[in-house]
């Protein structure tokens, strides 16, 4: 079993009100070495929706994101503001696509960066849900709000017209979940050293 590394302490060394807050973390491996300017950053939490309707087809957006530079294709996703994670995907969902659902299963919750730490997304699926509003977001971004299949998504996912890394790590357990995606475990077998 690894050994946790211990911090010392830690300073800020920026921050854009609760959008941003970047630290230099003062740390001790277990060799005991420090480093004194390890860089940490945070950023607030944020739902991803995976959204099937009562259909079989999954609700997503196709929009300008700016971290890519590029028009995209996405799950519904925002913001958690001072709320209960689920509450604010159901709000996300509502105010994007106009979508609701009563049928809501928390998937997990993925930090977004291994060593640096970054913002969390918690990742819930939404079931049999019905569009009974129009959308109304407030958003930077314009929203086109697309039906799309499984097969849709995956092609999606396989040329890159869905690149965030957020989305994939709510469909995965959304598709198990489903059963619309079922692991070969034989293939992940046969690969392992002999």
């Amino acid at each position: 079993m690894t050994t946790a590394w211990k911090s010392l302490g830690k300073r800020e060394l920026l921050r854009v009100g609760e959008r941003l807050r970047v630290f230099a973390e003062h740390i001790r491996l277990p060799d005991g070495r420090e480093i004194e300017d390890y860089l940490q950053f945070s950023t607030p939490p944020f739902a991803t929706i995976v959204a099937q309707t009562c259909e079989g087809l999954f609700v997503c957006e196709r929009h300008y994101k700016h971290g890519p530079k590029r028009t995209i294709l996405s799950l519904p996703a925002g913001g958690i503001e001072g709320e209960d994670a689920q509450v604010g995907a159901k709000r996300e969902l509502l105010e994007e696509t106009g979508y609701a659902s009563e049928d809501w299963q928390a998937l997990a919750s993925w930090i977004m960066h291994g060593n640096a730490g970054g913002g969390t997304t918690h990742s819930f699926l939404a079931r049999n849900c019905r569009k009974i509003a129009e959308p109304e977001s407030g958003d930077l971004e314009e929203i086109e709000v697309e039906l799309l299949s499984a097969s849709d998504i995956m092609a999606a996912l396989a040329s890159g017209e869905m690149p965030l890394v957020s989305d994939v790590a709510a469909l995965l357990p959304a598709l198990m979940a489903l059963g619309l995606l079922v692991p070969n475990w034989r293939s992940i077998q046969c690969c392992a050293p002999k």
